[in-house]
């Protein structure tokens, strides 16, 4: 009587349990396919949420403090995603953007002298983003370090320079470099104190001698992160020593070297996002490589309002087939009559030709109250924020501009330089 008591107490007990053992599996399922168990936003959003005026969106920002944080396409990571503090395109700054959530990874492409395709912002960059100066490779740039010049009362009267660029040199000697961040001194009279100048609101704490990539590296990198793919073609230096004609062939020959990388790894054209500021590049995808072609990316470079494309110019993209333009954040925004920012014309037009939308860059300037507003009349307004200043108070408004962007915008992902205030907002939002 009591083991058929015991055993029918048991058969109650499992039968309670089992759902809820069912429905806890279920959500671990979940969470994993979600990548939320590896994903680590950091103080940092934690920091722009206390910041914000009282308010619906601060609550509910609040209220998503104890996460989970997810892995999102909606992240996207500028030059890896971790470049507020890691140097731009190496290694450790792809790590950290993926752990801080960003779903999609940026490889801005270039080349070798030896037709080898690198991850850096321009073809010469490597004399602000790497430690080449202080290196015997030096002697190979397409113009060497020149020093400061002061005039007898020390008034700087010529700046230092230098040009260095990937295409100055093969495959091997350019992976003997290290990343550092992106900053040079223009009073430097040596090329040690060149390798100074960064920016008071990022860091030279990780700049210790950061991972260069090449794009098939970082092809792999990124597999083995979980992470999409959103190269970027960078068009020519024509100030460097060898030009990509001469390297290629032709321009579009170099277009097809950076899709050849993705066919040879086997990456399916649905996880990358072509990029370039280039518009016949993006046509050359779509013509000649419609997989890769179909969600290649037509990044704007406007810098004024005056070089906003007008609503029959977008149209015109639409027509010849480009379904996804790329503006910088200024160009979808603005502030109406009450102070509070709204979509851009701009914005209310890509939409109406059907263009989708996405967007850069979150996390690319310093403080709001220091670096993009006008204080005591010497800091000069970001180029980020050109058209919602009026509506900026604090570092807090991050959030807010990002809201606008992701609800009444409807940008389908967002570059950041710190890619977990990106994750933490999407997280919440329930953004995939």
């Amino acid at each position: 009587m009591f083991t058929s008591k015991k055993a029918a107490l048991l058969l109650v007990l499992t039968s309670c349990l089992l759902p809820v053992l069912s429905s806890a599996d279920d959500d671990r399922e979940r969470d994993r396919d979600r990548g939320r168990s590896s994903v680590q936003v950091g103080p940092r959003p934690f920091y722009l949420v206390d910041q914000m005026n009282p308010g619906p969106l601060k609550r509910k920002l609040e209220q998503c403090s104890a996460g989970p944080f997810y892995k999102t396409d909606f992240s996207i990571g500028h030059r890896g995603g971790g470049t507020l503090q890691f140097p731009e395109h190496t290694q450790e700054s792809h790590e950290a953007g993926a752990r801080m959530g960003a779903g999609i990874l940026e490889c801005d492409v270039t080349f070798t002298k030896d037709r080898q395709l690198v991850c850096r912002h321009d073809q010469c960059d490597l004399h602000t983003t790497t430690n080449i100066l202080t290196t015997p490779l030096a002697a190979m740039c397409s113009r060497p370090f020149s020093p400061a010049e002061f005039d007898a009362s020390g008034r700087l009267v010529k700046a230092a320079s230098a040009l260095c660029c990937a295409s100055d040199l093969n495959l091997a000697e350019y992976k003997t470099l290290k990343g550092k961040m992106d900053a040079s001194d223009p009073n430097a009279k040596t090329p040690q104190e060149y390798q100074g100048g960064t920016a008071n609101w990022r860091t030279d704490l990780y700049s210790t001698g950061a991972t260069l990539l090449t794009h098939k590296e970082s092809i792999d990198l990124l597999a083995k992160l979980g992470s999409k793919y959103t190269p970027e073609l960078k068009g020519p230096n024509r100030n460097a020593n060898l030009q990509v004609e001469t390297v290629f062939g032709s321009h579009a020959a170099y277009a097809q070297a950076m899709i050849d990388d993705y066919k040879a790894a086997g990456v399916s054209p649905r996880k990358v996002w072509v990029q370039s500021f280039n518009k016949d590049d993006v046509l050359y995808w779509i013509k000649n490589e419609p997989a890769f072609g179909r969600q290649a990316v037509y990044l704007d470079d406007a810098n004024t309002l005056a070089d906003v494309p007008s609503a029959k110019e977008l149209k015109s993209y639409a027509a010849q087939g480009i379904r996804i333009v790329a503006p910088p954040m200024w160009m979808l925004l603005t502030v109406n009559g009450s102070g509070r920012i709204v979509p851009s014309q701009y914005a209310k037009d890509a939409k109406a030709a059907g263009l989708d939308i996405i967007t850069w860059t979150l996390e690319r300037s310093g403080r709001i109250v220091e670096e993009v507003l006008p204080t005591k009349g010497t800091a000069a307004p970001s180029f980020y924020y050109q058209t919602t200043l009026d509506a900026l108070h604090n570092d807090g408004d991050l959030m807010t501009t990002l809201d606008v962007l992701a609800k009444q915008v409807g940008i389908l992902g967002i570059f950041s330089d710190w890619s977990g205030t990106v994750s933490y907002y999407a997280s919440c939002m329930g953004l995939k």
